[in-house]
Order: C-alpha cells, then structure tokens, then sequence
C-alpha cells in the first residue's frame, strides 16, 4: 500500500497539489498528459526529489514527511526504478549492470533470482555485450532487470517505452506483463499512452495540471466519460473480455462480451478463457437502428443507448450499453436523424481492424 500527499511549488509557477493511495492491484498507472506532474510525483516517491510538503508512506513505513523533517534516502526506500532512456552504465557489461542491482541489496533481502529475471526478460544472449552495442529494446530489457535485481517492494517505471517506436513497444510490453505476473512486485507506472495503460494497469491516478482528477480501477476511470482528456488521443470505451476461440479462422480470435461475441484480428499468445481488455475508439463505432445486412464488419450487436452528449459543434458521443458500456463518436445530425435517446434499442456496428488489444 503507497499512501501519498504532496504539494510543491515550482520557481516556474507549476505546482502540484496531488494526494492518492494505491490499493490492492499490481500496477497503479500515473496517467497524464506531458507536464501534468507525474514524473515529479514518481521521483518524490523514489526520494530523488523533496516536496515542500506532504507525507508518502509505502507498506506502513514513511518514507516521506515535510511535518516531522524525515526523509529517507533512495538507497533506504528500496525502491526500484527505470527511466526513459534506460540509464545503463556504459562501462560495464549487461552482466555488469544486472550484478550493479542485485549487489546493492543485502543477501537477506533479496528475493528475485539473477536466474529467473535473465530467462523472464530473454537477455542470456546478451550478457557479454556493453550498453553501446544494444537496440533500444535489448537496453529497456536490461534496465527492467537491473532494477527487479534490487529486489525492490516497488518498482516505478517513468515513461520506459515512451522513447521506442511502435515496433520495439510492441517487443517490450510483453516482458512488462511478465515481470507484473511472475514476480509480484508492486509498479507505479507512469506514461501518457492509453494503450500501456489499458494493457498494464490495475488501477489508475488520473492527473492534469499537478492535481488528480480521478482515480480508482482502470476500467471504471477510464469508461468514466467519453474520454479523460481531449489531448490524449481518440476517445474511447475499455472493455474486459474472454477468449472464447483463439483460433477462429481466417486470421481471428473471437472473445466473449457478457454473452456476445467480437472477433478481432489474431491476439499473439492467446488461449481459450484467458481474460484479456479492448480498448475500441468510439470514432470506430457506428450505430444502427436495425440490423443490417451485406456488411464489411464483423461485429454487429444489440445496444440499448444510455445517453446522448454534444462532443462539438458537429459531432455528438453516445453511450450504448452491450452488456459493457461503449461510446459511439457520430455526427449530431445522425443522432437527430435516428432519434437517438436513452433507451433507444439499436445496433452497435464496430470494426474488427480496429480494436486494440489491452492485457
């Protein structure tokens, strides 16, 4: 359990003014846009910066506390960390840099095994080579391992894909999903991505200009409202599913959504009745007031509307119900046009190409 309360003032007016607790879940995601705090609040955390005021508290010890002057230093919080750009050291070896972190914990206190983080993060190859000869993946591999080697009861990852292109996110997300699953270790998990934060997170702390908005379990916050922040991309609906088909020919996995069914481009690693989340662009759903018939898309199901909000000048977000809540992003004239109200029987219409994949 992490409780934190801080306030700080910046000389550039910026100010921070957030107070949140972590509860049960594995990883706690600080989701904001870019200057919203969350990296300030992630190194505050790790006590690589002093708040002017506050109190942070993990597992019942303080770490952190302006009013009594206690201030424990990083080495003493045991708290890993992994930055952006990975921060190896280039004169040591990837051996090097994984002995770096498990050396700086007593024998007593370790509990992660060299043995088992090398094989979870597939770095064996790698143990001779220096940082200079890495891709940026391999690099991001080898700072995950550095860092669980320390043993840590709370690893914060600060923006770690937010320097990879699309291709070696992909790569990497995986291996976070291992070490969430495998290892136990509690994460905050800082990043302005939706996608990460659908696939990764528990739990979410919402933040914008120094101050939380929401927080609590990701897919609540998240289906909240049509979308957290117009500057965090598309709007969209998170949903959690069931892999009813793996393999459901032509390329597709279908998944089960209380009692419906999605199919959904091939999901890499999927096995019947594992749980996975969708996160589906409300832009990538239409709406129809019958079913229709001669159509492209795959997915076509029974909605009951729950509400209908005025997006813009032009556009219109309608909240359907299919046994999880979806957001529909249409033009204002369709929703007048198809008498669209709350409790208005019609169909969903979603692409199938469209859907990402969460956890």
């Amino acid at each position: 359990m992490l409780d934190t309360r801080i306030e700080h003032s910046f000389p550039s007016g910026f100010r921070i003014d957030a107070a949140f607790r972590t509860g049960a879940g594995r990883v706690t995601a600080l989701f904001g846009p870019s200057g919203a705090g969350k990296s300030s609040i992630a190194n505050a955390i790790a006590g690589l910066f002093a708040p002017a005021n506050g109190k942070i508290t993990l597992d019942g010890e303080t770490l952190f506390d302006s009013a009594s002057a206690r201030n424990l230093p990083p080495e003493r919080r045991r708290i890993g960390y992994v930055f952006q750009d990975a921060r190896l050291f280039p004169h040591l070896t990837v051996a090097g840099n994984l002995d770096y972190g498990m050396k700086r914990t007593r024998a007593n206190l370790r509990r992660v095994a060299r043995d088992q983080v090398i094989e979870l993060l597939a770095i064996g190859p790698l143990m001779g080579r220096r940082p200079a000869s890495l891709s940026g993946g391999e690099k991001s591999r080898v700072a995950f391992g550095r860092a669980v080697l320390t043993s840590p009861r709370l690893l914060v990852l600060d923006e770690p894909l937010a320097s990879l292109d699309a291709g070696r996110k992909a790569e990497i997300l995986p291996f976070i999903e291992r070490m969430r699953d495998e290892l136990a270790i509690p994460m905050i998990y800082v990043s302005h991505a939706v996608e990460e934060i659908v696939r990764l997170a528990d739990e979410v702390v919402v933040l914008d200009a120094g101050r939380v908005l929401r927080a609590g379990p990701t897919v609540e916050i998240l289906n909240a409202g049509a979308i957290v922040h117009a500057d965090m991309g598309d709007p969209g609906s998170v949903i959690e599913a069931e892999i009813a088909r793996a393999d459901a020919g032509d390329g597709l996995t279908a998944l089960s959504v209380n009692g419906g069914t999605l199919f959904v481009p091939h999901l890499q690693g999927a096995r019947d009745g594992a749980a996975v989340r969708l996160r589906i662009r409300a832009r990538d759903v239409a709406i129809a007031r019958e079913r229709p018939k001669g159509l492209s898309i795959l997915n076509v199901m029974p909605a009951r509307v729950r509400a209908v909000e005025d997006a813009s000048a032009a556009q219109a977000d309608v909240m359907l119900d299919i046994g999880a809540p979806l957001w529909a992003r249409i033009t204002r004239r369709s929703a007048r046009e198809l008498a669209l109200a709350p409790g208005a029987e019609v169909y969903a219409l979603i692409k199938s190409v469209a859907i990402d994949r969460g956890a």
